[in-house]
């Protein structure tokens, strides 16, 4: 454990998916689920009279975490949060909203850990902006039972890569299969994709998603189904990716998962 302790932090350039954030209904059945599920081991800290703060943990290192929503947050849905690194929380969120985007929450310090804001982008998905302080982000990435990949689903692709290519600097691909897909380069790093909203995924909101990678598709969706989940889309192929399924937790958050043919995300 010494070794772990005295690791740095890892370090996510400006621009780059840090932080996933679970905002549940029910803190300790999401707990019991994702650990469960993906072998993550929570960690509590009380932020406020009646708030806990979890991180979740895989070997000893950052993965995410999950609060359980108060109050004042009862309109909002129970979803996992993507977090993208920033040099300064305030430009960028002034920047975005120059370039068409609503702040739900201004720029606010968060103790000493970083300075955040959350935003909605012109097409209506919400992502969170995190300025590092004494928290840089997840310590782990890419590897089993981490974050491996972000994804936008929109209404209006077009008009969502002409904002975040202004925002932060990224740099799209986009193939021309039957149902295209944009692949999302912050420098020299594949992070994330874009992509159109389809008619059979149902009435969705526009919304940015999180994919955990595992070694064995078809064995996690299976046990997420015996813990309550639900499976929205079955294990399926992805030619040249891998296989990929899109769960929802026992209160309804979604999150794919994938196991990766290659390694190219990374």
């Amino acid at each position: 454990m010494s070794d772990t302790a005295t690791q740095t932090q890892m370090e996510h350039a400006p621009g780059s998916f840090c932080w996933i954030e679970l905002a549940t209904t029910d803190g300790p059945g999401a707990k019991k689920f994702y650990s469960e599920l993906f072998g993550w081991e929570a960690q509590d800290s009380p932020v406020g009279p009646d708030m806990v703060y979890t991180m979740l943990k895989l070997n000893g290192k950052d993965v995410g975490a999950l609060f359980q929503k108060g109050e004042a947050m009862k309109q909002v849905p129970t979803h996992w949060a993507s977090y993208v690194s920033v040099t300064s929380a305030d430009e960028i969120a002034a920047k975005a909203k120059a370039l068409g985007a609503t702040v739900v929450q201004e720029p606010f310090d968060v103790m000493e850990v970083g300075r955040m804001a959350v935003i909605a982008d012109p097409t209506g998905a919400h992502f969170c902006i995190w300025q590092p302080k004494q928290h840089k982000g997840v310590g782990i990435k890419g590897e089993l039972n981490s974050l491996c990949w972000n994804e936008l689903l929109t209404n209006d692709p077009t008009r969502a890569i002409d904002f975040y290519t202004k925002l932060f600097g990224w740099k799209t691909k986009t193939d021309s299969g039957a149902t295209p897909y944009t692949e999302i380069m912050n420098g020299d790093d594949h992070i994330g994709g874009i992509m159109q909203i389809q008619p059979q995924m149902g009435p969705m909101p526009p919304n940015w998603g999180i994919y955990i990678a595992v070694d064995d598709c078809d064995g996690t969706a299976q046990k997420a189904t015996s813990l309550g989940g639900r499976q929205y889309v079955p294990p399926t192929d992805i030619p040249n990716v891998g296989r990929f399924a899109v769960l929802s937790d026992p209160q309804g958050a979604v999150f794919n998962i994938i196991k990766l043919d290659l390694q190219h995300h990374e």
